[in-house]
């Protein structure tokens, strides 16, 4: 009861919620949600000047959108995501699978495949496959510092160890390839064993590389991704999601928490939820100062780079040619391209993506300049089967690492030795304040899938605490 006098003793003209969430993407809205159904106050502050978080949703052409940050799910292993398309009639596309593949290789010539197929060292790569599969499935998905070998596995960077296990240099290009494709990073970027964690999580290395049913990249969302978000925004109800409204500062000493935003607007709250990445922590004050175990996972965390360069046609002329849209560079700035186009939408796409090392090297460079380089990658590569190869109608880019709340994605990843010595607090409640994020999800992290289970757990987390203090 002491806790009532309190909040009664503020200003009658305060507006006192219930829970806060800080952040307007798939995590936030959806523990805004969850708080919601329970019959709370909330509101969601954002920093940019609209929802979604990474998922970005643009019209490319008359009829079609594309989607400039997360863009594929599948209906089965991620569940939660999927009863979302339901709940909102979106119309799935199914990721197109057939075709041949284009090799662009280090000597600037490029080489036909059947889809699918690999060109280089199979063996080594079954190698590497079939480790990952052994030494992913002993990981604890619920406390991964208690797997066998943890401490030392955690020490090892993820190129490391695949040079360790399989006892040859020559595995990093391919564990580098999994790693950029995958979160950004190169292979000595990030924990071993944060990697392995990744792998279970995302049921496995095989589904997880998928482009088919169960993969990790099975179906696309007709009108994009962002929608989603825009239709959880939307069940909050009128002024619920405030927009250009940057937090500076969560203060918790008091009987309520009290949160200064940029434009000089103060909220007061029972609860907040913070949805922003791990790596963002410090552009928060936090009275009193986050744990120093939170504060050293902050600080341990990395960001990948990961950017889009999206070229829309008016005409499908790859898959004309028998082509599946799919383009594997050696080198150059773009490491893969896939088919993103939507035929009952007369959108046709090739996406392109620039992750790693490679992407960094190429961000330094004008935007012209960055446009030069990969059409000219597109050019070279499909140019050496197809004879003519048409201007795009429209062209696309996004650089996550150049989006000042957001600098990089698809997720914060852990350095060596953070998983085990402080991993465990990633999700961990200090006070009033509770963390989500989809690096915060136990399964499927680093995917929408992963957001969307971790505002799930966050908003059930913060109305059980209320419920609890009300009770008391």
């Amino acid at each position: 009861m002491r806790y009532q006098v309190h909040i009664t003793a503020l200003k009658s003209t305060q507006t006192i919620y219930d829970v806060i969430v800080i952040g307007a993407g798939l995590s936030g809205l959806q523990a805004a949600r969850s708080v919601r159904a329970a019959g709370l106050k909330v509101c969601v502050l954002e920093a940019t000047n609209r929802v979604g978080g990474k998922t970005l949703s643009v019209q490319s052409c008359e009829n079609g959108f594309n989607d400039l940050g997360a863009a594929w799910i599948n209906d089965t292993n991620q569940s939660e995501m999927f009863k979302l398309f339901q709940r909102y009639n979106i119309d799935g596309e199914i990721q197109r699978a057939s075709g041949d593949d284009v090799v662009l290789l280090s000597d600037g010539t490029a080489r036909r495949k059947p889809f699918g197929q690999v060109i280089g060292d199979q063996d080594l790569l079954l190698q590497l496959l079939q480790l990952l599969r052994k030494e992913s499935a002993l990981v604890d998905l619920d406390n991964p510092a208690s797997s066998p070998d943890a401490e030392n596995i955690d020490k090892l960077t993820f190129g490391e160890f695949c040079t360790e296990r399989t006892q040859t240099d020559a595995v990093i290009t391919i564990a580098d390839e999994i790693c950029t494709a995958l979160l950004g990073v190169q292979s000595q970027e990030v924990s071993a064993l944060y990697m392995l964690h990744y792998i279970k999580g995302g049921c496995g290395i095989d589904n997880l590389l998928s482009d088919q049913k169960d993969g990790g990249q099975y179906l696309r969302n007709r009108k994009g991704n962002q929608t989603i978000s825009k239709n959880l925004a939307q069940e909050l109800g009128a002024n619920a999601v405030f927009l250009r409204t940057p937090v500076t500062s969560i203060d918790q000493t008091g009987p309520v928490c009290i949160i200064s935003t940029d434009p000089g607007k103060i909220f007061h709250c029972r609860k907040v939820i913070v949805s922003v990445p791990t790596t963002l922590y410090n552009s928060i004050t936090f009275n009193p100062p986050l744990p120093t175990k939170k504060a050293i996972l902050c600080d341990n965390a990395v960001m990948g780079y990961y950017s889009k360069m999206i070229f829309v046609f008016k005409e499908p002329w790859w898959q004309t040619g028998g082509f599946s849209g799919i383009m594997d560079c050696e080198k150059g700035p773009v490491t893969f391209t896939r088919d993103t186009s939507v035929p009952e939408d007369g959108q046709w796409s090739i996406t392109c993506f620039i992750v790693g090392d490679r992407g960094r090297e190429w961000s330094k460079l004008s935007r012209a300049s960055r446009q030069k380089q990969v059409w000219g990658q597109i050019t070279q590569a499909f140019g050496s089967f197809v004879e003519d190869v048409p201007e795009p109608s429209n062209v696309l880019e996004m650089e996550w690492a150049k989006q000042a709340f957001f600098l990089g994605a698809p997720c914060p990843v852990m350095t060596p030795g953070t998983l085990t010595s402080v991993g465990d607090k990633i999700a961990t409640p200090f006070g009033n304040v509770h963390f989500v994020g989809t690096e915060t999800a136990q399964v499927w992290r680093g995917y929408m899938e992963g957001a969307v289970r971790s505002g799930q757990r966050g908003g059930a987390e913060v109305v059980k605490a209320l419920s609890n203090s009300i009770a008391a």
